[in-house]
């Protein structure tokens, strides 16, 4: 692990070296919400005159290329909060539907103002905490952290399973899935970076399928865990191979989920750092610490995960890996489809009264919740079936010297 974790401040520098500034040294974020806007008073004049598509495209100006390409969004994730960034986010959203909704002027001019309010805070806030070098630290710290945490946990369980199953062998592959990410992310990085044309919607559209193909993988591999939960499970699994060895199929499968891990946030991850020491003029130094500590505790979180496995019998290991990595599918789906709504492929349709959990993917639009509750049942019964069915083959058919109602923890 502690290599995937040097790559990661390697691939980092890479691409802060190779793929140029973001943004000019010593603008401080309320010249840009200056500049954004100029262009967001445009948007609404387009409106009025008639044209809604022209004003949305304006819209997504302000959007993808200051409060994203320059660092905003994730300085605000960062130095406030993620459910704040999820809330301009929706903001932004939610101008552009009422743009194309054909909403009365009147609407739209108070949306826009809102949504120019908001970001006017924000950049106050900002830019007072940047005033010392502290801040700086704490931002770089905690977008590590936030974008680390999901991918440290997600191969943490997995690595965890196999030692746990076994299958130490072929933990190997789950260190270059997650290498292999790291090397993705970087060219990624370079390629948006370079190339205007896969900026913009293109990178939220990107971002937006890798998590829910990530999403799909993981309520596989939990699924399949959560079914060698029971001791009986195991143990036919096991006699049904010549040794404790997983198919190779089996094996790419979880490289696969720890790759998507890696890979879903790694690009806009690096943009951000690169963003946030143009934005930090003077200040690289406590950036890198950020990282650097950022990264020691990502390690102490991975060596508790895997102490944890050694620690706890196998079944409710197996059962906590599993509602884990259940968890976080449902956070990759509304993560997701959040990321494609930025980019315009999914509309969006707001539901009142509940707010953003941006940890946990939840955010207040029926394309994002009705997909996770549908894939939350889908879990509670297979949770349920997994769990259950072996016990009752089990009453049904005991083993030798096994009563019906016999422990099948071990």
């Amino acid at each position: 692990m502690r290599k995937v974790l040097i790559a990661i401040v390697l691939s980092g520098v890479f691409a802060l070296v190779f793929a140029g500034p973001a943004a000019a040294a010593g603008r401080t974020w309320n010249d840009i919400v200056d500049e954004m806007e100029v262009v967001l008073d445009e948007s609404y004049d387009r409106y009025v005159a008639g044209d809604a598509k022209a004003a949305r495209e304006q819209v997504d100006v302000a959007y993808f290329g200051s409060y994203e390409k320059l660092g905003f969004e994730k300085t605000v994730m960062s130095s406030i909060s993620g459910d704040r960034a999820a809330a301009v986010e929706y903001q932004f959203s939610l101008t552009k539907k009422q743009m194309l909704g054909a909403a009365p002027a009147a609407d739209v001019r108070e949306s826009v103002d809102t949504l120019v309010t908001m970001l006017r805070e924000d950049a106050t806030t900002l830019d007072g905490t940047q005033e010392s070098g502290i801040g700086a630290l704490l931002a770089s710290l905690l977008i590590i952290l936030r974008e680390g945490f999901e991918a440290i946990i997600v191969v943490g369980a997995i690595v965890a399973y196999l030692v746990r199953s076994g299958n130490k062998d072929k933990v190997a592959a789950v260190y270059w899935g997650s290498l292999i990410a790291l090397g993705a992310s970087v060219v990624l990085a370079v390629l948006l970076n370079r190339l205007t044309q896969l900026s913009g919607a293109n990178q939220e559209i990107i971002e937006g399928a890798t998590m829910l193909v990530a999403a799909v993988m993981l309520v596989y591999v939990s699924n399949w865990i959560l079914s060698k939960a029971d001791t009986r499970a195991w143990s036919g699994y096991i006699e049904s191979k010549a040794e404790r060895s997983l198919t190779t199929g089996s094996v790419l499968s979880l490289a696969f989920v720890a790759f998507l891990a890696v890979f879903r946030e790694g690009a806009e991850t690096i943009l951000f750092y690169q963003a946030l020491l143009a934005q930090t003029d003077g200040r690289a130094g406590m950036i890198w610490l950020g990282i650097g500590i950022g990264a020691a505790l990502l390690v102490v979180v991975y060596v508790l995960i895997r102490l944890l496995s050694i620690k706890l019998p196998q079944r409710p290991f197996f059962i906590a890996t599993g509602v884990l990595l259940s968890v976080m599918a449902l956070s990759f789906i509304g993560s997701g489809i959040k990321e494609l709504q930025e980019g315009n492929v999914v509309p969006v349709t707001p539901v009142p009264g509940i707010g953003s959990v941006d940890l946990l993917g939840i955010y207040p639009t029926v394309e994002t919740l009705v997909p996770q509750i549908v894939t939350l049942v889908l879990l509670v019964v297979l949770f349920v079936v997994q769990l259950t069915g072996p016990r009752r083959r089990a009453q049904a058919d005991p083993l030798p010297n096994e009563g019906p109602t016999a422990d099948l923890d071990t």
